[in-house]
């Protein structure tokens, strides 16, 4: 016996295997609807036989997100972009995307649907990505009032492109950026704590509220990047960047990301939103109101940052 069937889009990504974990943990049946399901196969193992189910189906097309929303009890929507490519843009996903998921689900009868957003989200920031994330917003409520949106802060866990990302350039680099010197405020979120909150929402019905997730503590730029480098035990110059040379680094990356195969370390528009802290309103719903006890980056980063060490997992760190 199952609970029903939740249908999540985003599910092949780094927060989509830990929702689908937890989504089959509460008995649902899950189905992926992905651009290539080939390269999707490891999905099918997290639950029982038949439990998850990879369906072909892009947000870009109308007739394919019908097909993959047909039959659902539920709909979660993970479908994110942190830079643009070719057709992937900010307003086809974020906007488009998630207003043609929204309609499709309410069509269905669908009125349990989970958006997944981020916290700085504004209609009216100069950021793209937190501009079309909140027109996105705006566009599911319209489709479904009792759409739930969720919030998330920087995202943490084995497969993140944050503290893996600085740590990696920490082998090869000197010194790292401190983009505005360091002082934007972050508050990381541990994946598996933002996997919960999105399966316990889905799993009571949504009803129209917005929660914004953060971790249990507020960290700033700077001394995320003391802390990933005492992890890795490394000694690296932290250089403050101004906003303006931050900037031409933007420029840099996107160049370098029109490349084949290669991801901009850095653009225009990531800078536009580093300059804003990125930490849970005090008026806002919260992990406190679904009962989830947090991990912090203490107990979680070290466990898998060991591979960045001189020796790795042979490495001892110095006194």
């Amino acid at each position: 016996m199952t609970k029903g069937l939740i249908t999540v889009f985003g599910g092949s990504g780094f927060l989509g295997k830990y929702v689908i974990r937890e989504l089959v943990k509460e008995g649902w049946r899950v189905r992926v609807p992905v651009r290539r399901p080939h390269t999707a196969q490891e999905l099918k193992v997290i639950g029982n036989v038949g439990q998850v189910q990879l369906v072909q189906a892009n947000l870009r097309f109308e007739k394919s997100v019908q097909r993959a929303v047909a039959g659902s009890d539920a709909v979660i929507n993970l479908v994110a972009l942190l830079f643009e490519e070719g057709k992937q843009s900010f307003e086809s996903l974020h906007v488009r995307g998630a207003e043609t998921l929204a309609k499709a689900a309410a069509a269905e009868g669908v009125t349990n649907f989970v958006q997944v957003s981020a916290i700085g989200a504004d209609a009216e920031s100069d950021s793209d990505y937190s501009r079309t994330k909140a027109e996105g917003e705006q566009a599911v409520r319209a489709a479904i009032p009792t759409a739930d949106i969720m919030r998330p802060s920087i995202i943490f866990g084995a497969e993140d492109q944050f503290f893996n990302r600085f740590a990696a350039m920490a082998q090869l680099a000197p010194a790292l950026p401190l983009l505005g010197g360091g002082t934007t405020k972050f508050q990381p979120v541990y994946v598996g704590d933002v996997a919960q909150a999105i399966a316990k929402v889905a799993g009571q019905g949504t009803t129209g509220k917005t929660y914004e997730l953060g971790g249990p503590r507020t960290y700033s730029f700077k001394e995320l990047m003391q802390f990933m480098l005492e992890t890795i035990d490394r000694k690296r110059f932290l250089a403050p960047v101004p906003w303006f040379a931050a900037n031409l680094m933007g420029v840099a990356g996107e160049i370098s990301g029109m490349a084949p195969f290669v991801k901009p370390f850095l653009t225009r528009d990531q800078v536009k939103n580093l300059k804003i802290d990125n930490v849970v309103a005090d008026d806002a719903l919260s992990f406190a109101d679904l009962g989830i006890r947090l991990e912090t980056i203490e107990a979680i980063v070290p466990t898998y940052l060991g591979r960045y060490r001189k020796y790795g997992q042979f490495h001892e760190k110095r006194a």
